[in-house]
């Protein structure tokens, strides 16, 4: 016997029922030797504040069944709007709770990792959320010191609606919201299919473009000390990411360190 197929890195990912973007994406983006592995939390198909926040109910038992025999080295909760609804803290210790042997993370600690990996302080977002969860979401990236140039959401409902929103569509969005002073572009939701046209925003516009699943996936790898620099998926896969790395020593700054 040897390592398996996965035998650099494993990754697991809490996902909402009604994602319909997110198991395609990162098995896209899975160097060789990377196993994904996937469980998902029973969701409603209406994304607001009240449904989000009912997410960490089933929380710790979604993590323990993802492959506890392989323990995976880290698993994360891959929902931007519920991170931020439910807090980073209550997510990160209730996965904690379920799968001990793993670094708990959520998605929205990733788009923090990728974006201060880049230097980016002014943002314009997009997302296909509802006005009350992108007040939420605004309030929470000025929390974390980002600038808000412009903030456009689609006011979709549904989960399902979010995921047949066409690649070309989040493409021409990115481009109509961009601003000249912007660092970056943040499209903002695990459910949309924006990864396959982060390249083509980014040689549109000249500058990153950070969305949720690429965003996390690059986190979640060097968390799990996969270094590698992937091609085709955006300009933070060419970031090392050092201090997310195994070995360095987290400050109190880094609230999703291993217990």
């Amino acid at each position: 016997m040897d390592g398996g197929r996965h035998h650099r890195a494993r990754l697991g990912f809490i996902l909402m029922s009604t994602d319909l973007a997110s198991e395609a994406d990162f098995f896209d983006m899975a160097p060789d030797g990377v196993a994904v592995h996937f469980t998902r939390l029973k969701t409603e198909d209406h994304t607001t504040r009240e449904t989000l926040s009912r997410h960490i109910d089933d929380m710790a038992e979604a993590a323990s069944r993802i492959q506890p025999d392989l323990r995976p080295d880290v698993v994360s909760y891959s929902c931007t709007s519920g991170s931020i609804v439910i807090g980073e803290d209550r997510v990160l210790a209730e996965i904690a709770r379920g799968a001990p042997w793993a670094r708990p993370m959520c998605l929205v600690r990733g788009v923090v990792d990728a974006l201060n990996e880049l230097e980016v302080r002014r943002l314009v977002v997009g997302t296909p959320y509802l006005d009350e969860v992108n007040t939420a979401e605004a309030e929470f990236l000025l929390r974390n010191d980002f600038e808000i140039l412009d903030f456009q959401g689609l006011n979709l409902k549904t989960g399902t609606e979010m995921g047949q929103v066409t690649p070309e569509f989040w493409k021409d969005f990115a481009v109509a919201i961009d601003q000249p002073a912007a660092d970056a572009i943040f499209l903002s939701c695990g459910g949309i299919r924006a990864l396959e046209v982060v390249d083509e925003i980014e040689e549109a516009t000249g500058k990153p473009v950070i969305t949720s699943n690429q965003a996390q996936f690059w986190s979640c790898l060097r968390r799990a000390g996969i270094a590698d620099r992937l091609q085709g998926f955006g300009r933070i896969f060419a970031e090392k990411g050092g201090t997310l790395l195994p070995g360095h020593r987290a400050g109190a700054h880094d609230p999703d360190s291993p217990p």
